[in-house]
């Protein structure tokens, strides 16, 4: 896999951050496994997978309204984002995609765009020591946007940002939301999951 983007057609990458940039998937669902117990809420692996990009507080309130529960989905979501910052000493980059931001400093302009808040994005970024590299104008998180993947619009800000037309840009992606809202923004987009699979918790 080639590091450095020579595809002339490409003037911007934005890259997803949990799942793409940080191997953070399995500690994340530790952490919703351990703050939905308290709450009898059910949530698989897959299921979390197939979650993957849409904000914390909206997976709360989709859960327990499927369940028919009545809570606080701020406050759950509050919990479980707190258990997961317990584990960030053990966040790893995801080599192969960390390589290519690495290879394209001041080769294309580059954005991060996710499903998490920003505050949690930079924690993340520090930890895989990509946090010098990006900043508050070019990580987009949860809060920048109305409409999540798999709407465009996160991905549509981050080219904006950056100001690179949508059809120019290349996404990072590791989760099916994600690959649909940069389909939606007509980018061009890259699986992850063809260079990087990350460890099951359950089998």
């Amino acid at each position: 896999m080639r590091s450095k983007v020579s595809d002339h057609n490409i003037e911007g990458l934005i890259f997803d951050c949990d799942g793409t940039l940080a191997d953070t998937m399995p500690l994340h669902f530790l952490a919703w496994r351990d703050t939905l117990k308290r709450y009898r809420i059910a949530l698989d692996e897959d299921r979390f997978y197939a979650l993957g990009g849409q904000p914390t507080v909206k997976i709360v309130a989709l859960l327990a309204n499927e369940q028919g529960l009545d809570l606080d989905a701020e406050q759950v979501a509050k919990e479980k984002e707190q258990s997961f910052l317990t584990r960030l000493s053990e966040v790893k980059p995801i080599a192969p995609i960390v390589d290519i931001v690495r290879a394209n400093v001041g080769h294309l302009p580059m954005a991060v765009a996710s499903g998490s808040h920003r505050a949690v994005v930079f924690d993340v970024l520090k930890i895989v020591g990509l946090d010098d590299l990006f900043d508050e104008h070019t990580v987009v998180g949860a809060e920048d946007t109305e409409l999540h993947k798999p709407n465009p619009d996160v991905f549509l800000e981050a080219a904006r940002r950056i100001g690179v037309a949508p059809e120019k840009c290349r996404v990072y992606e590791d989760a099916e939301l994600g690959l649909e809202a940069a389909r939606r923004a007509n980018m061009d987009r890259f699986d992850v999951r063809e260079v990087f699979t990350p460890a099951r918790i359950t089998s």
